[in-house]
């Protein structure tokens, strides 16, 4: 497939010790009634990601320091608008991923995060405060929605157009990276059956990512969330699974993958790391390894305020209520462009605060 022009600037990161698309992306567990009712739905439709969660989209110390690695071509554009996204301005980021668009108007990258950048905006959106935290549940289909839709539509094909002429890792990743977002909105829409189909496909380009090309790392996190979320399922949905035959996964090497992901990849950094933290919280109730894993992304976007909001909660699970309010007023008083997202993150707030018996504002106000 044709690379983006390489006088681009990479936006790679180097190999590191241990740590940690646009996160392309449920780890506290749910209380058991809301865990069962969920799963149920999402199991036994075949759901292989959770997109309740801001889903998909989505290091362990495989790589020695002078290891090879592999990163993908990255235009500035695309790192701006990166920036600008996790820094919580969406829209801002779908004008340089425009940009990128008219200047590669073949190339699968600048639809892909523009539908990223989108899916933040849904997310915001749909974002309630139930079982007692904050996530994306369930999205009634919005007439706004089908401007992602195509554009993971047009995203796929061009993918699948350089396939056809020749099968390069780059091309699988994005195609994979393409069936995962439609994989995510679908399971939001209560279309399990279709979220089903679109995972296995993410997963099967993935794989022939890594086998092509075993260093890039970005591929991890579509694969990272698949085999965690397959591996999350009831023992009821696993049978359902082997009947639908939809491929097994490990949970334990699902976190694997993501770790990998957001040490090592190029455009996945932040919301693999933000995925693992959320799944920590929504799944298996480790919430201080969540909130140390989330952490990073809160100093360095301080603006943004659903990883606000996600801190928060995790505050609040420690029952560390100063810090829990701290965080939660912080994302109410954020300035942000969108309107309906600014409402909701401020309605969010209120409810995160009276779930913990706290006035909406800070007694010193």
């Amino acid at each position: 497939m044709a690379r983006i022009p390489s006088v681009y600037n990479r936006r790679e990161i180097r190999p590191q010790t241990c740590f940690g698309f646009a996160e392309f992306y449920k780890r506290l567990k749910l209380p058991q009634p809301a865990l069962n009712g969920a799963f149920r739905n999402l199991i036994m439709n075949g759901i292989l990601s959770r997109s309740r969660s801001a889903a998909f989209l989505f290091g362990v110390c495989l790589f020695a320091p002078g290891a090879a690695r592999a990163s993908l071509n990255v235009p500035p554009g695309a790192a701006a608008g990166l920036e600008k996204l996790y820094a919580g301005d969406p829209d801002a980021a779908i004008e340089e991923f425009q940009s990128i668009q008219r200047e590669q108007p073949e190339h699968p990258l600048g639809y892909l995060l523009e539908a990223e950048a989108r899916w933040w905006k849904i997310y915001c959106e749909s974002a309630e405060f139930k079982y007692g935290m904050t996530d994306a549940w369930k999205r009634n289909k919005q007439r706004e929605d089908a401007v992602y839709l195509q554009l993971i539509a047009k995203e796929i094909k061009l993918a699948e157009a350089q396939l056809a002429k020749s099968q390069t890792a780059e091309a699988h990743f994005y195609a994979g990276m393409g069936y995962a977002l439609r994989s995510r909105i679908l399971a939001l829409f209560g279309e399990h059956r279709g979220s089903a189909r679109a995972g296995v496909r993410a997963r099967e380009h993935l794989l022939r990512a890594l086998a092509l090309e075993p260093d890039l790392a970005d591929a991890d996190l579509g694969l990272g969330l698949y085999n965690y979320y397959v591996d999350t399922l009831s023992a009821i949905a696993k049978v359902l699974r082997f009947f639908m035959g939809i491929p097994g996964g490990s949970k334990k090497e699902g976190i694997r993958q993501l770790e990998r992901a957001m040490t090592q990849g190029v455009l996945v950094r932040e919301d693999a790391r933000f995925y693992l933290a959320k799944n920590l919280r929504n799944y298996d109730q480790q919430y201080q390894r969540a909130l140390e894993i989330l952490e990073p992304l809160v100093r360095q976007y301080p603006s943004n305020p659903v990883f606000l909001l996600l801190e928060g909660d995790l505050y609040a699970k420690l029952n560390r209520k100063p810090q829990a309010a701290e965080s939660f007023r912080a994302a109410a008083a954020l300035p942000l462009r969108d309107p309906n997202c600014r409402q909701r993150i401020a309605e969010l707030a209120r409810a995160s605060l009276a779930a913990l018996g706290l006035p909406a504002s800070s007694p010193a106000n």
